[in-house]
């Protein structure tokens, strides 16, 4: 029972529609054939009776005139025997007439036979076409609908490797930026001694506010003509604190 079953299994995969029906086509086309062979058969058969009987009604028609001759001429004995002889062919036509008959009528049936297979395989063969037709539709569809799913599956695959790769460079953007406030807060040490704490940070910003205060005195003295040295002491002055006088 298993090895059936795997067997007709494997036939019902190996098993291709069209090349059935394109045999059952052909089975169908020799059957045709065997008919018309044998509406042939009768027809010829049919054809020697008449040759038959029209070599018979000769002979009886040349005998009927012999035993008239013989009569005109007084030989009574030989008209008897000519018309003998036509009694005998007369049964003879008769029966081939029989005969003729009867094969005619087969004839006639093989031939109607013959054209209604005609039109049930030209029938066969028109719907066998469309089956055809119907079933490589259908399976050109079925082959595009599994490369459809195939791409589909690529492409979900594909769309998770962007989303992972996409959440790998923000968690790496997020960890880089994580350790730059860190450091810059002082809470990480820089182990190559460049990174500076708050205090430092601090002192660097006064200090480069100091120097551009100074660059701006010196170039406002030089445009009004005093040295640099009495710009510089006139803007400290200017930034001394004045008295309150209200105590």
């Amino acid at each position: 029972m298993i090895f059936r079953a795997k067997a007709n299994k494997a036939l019902d995969r190996a098993e291709d529609p069209r090349e059935t029906l394109d045999y059952s086509y052909q089975k169908q086309l020799e059957l045709l054939q065997k008919v018309r062979r044998g509406v042939a058969d009768v027809a010829t058969s049919r054809k020697r009776l008449e040759l038959q009987l029209n070599q018979l009604q000769g002979q009886s028609a040349k005998l009927q005139d012999q035993g008239r001759k013989a009569l005109a001429l007084g030989r009574e004995d030989l008209a008897r025997e000519a018309l003998s002889r036509r009694a005998a062919l007369q049964q003879q036509v008769t029966d081939l007439e029989t005969q003729h008959q009867t094969l005619q009528g087969e004839e006639e049936k093989l031939t109607l036979a013959a054209q209604r297979l005609q039109a049930k395989v030209d029938a066969f063969r028109t719907k066998k076409e469309t089956i055809k037709a119907t079933y490589t539709a259908a399976q050109a569809q079925t082959r595009i609908g599994e490369a459809f799913s195939g791409i589909s599956e690529e492409m979900g695959d594909v769309g998770m490797a962007i989303q992972r790769a996409e959440d790998k460079t923000a968690q790496l953007q997020a960890r880089a930026g994580a350790l730059d406030e860190l450091m810059a807060s002082g809470a990480l040490d820089d182990p190559s001694g460049m990174a500076k704490d708050d205090l430092a940070a601090e002192l660097d910003r006064i200090s480069g506010g100091s120097d551009v205060e100074l660059e701006l005195q010196r170039m406002k003295a030089e445009l009004a003509g005093g040295t640099p040295q009495q710009a510089i002491e006139s803007g400290q002055k200017q930034e001394q604190p004045r008295p309150n006088m209200d105590k």
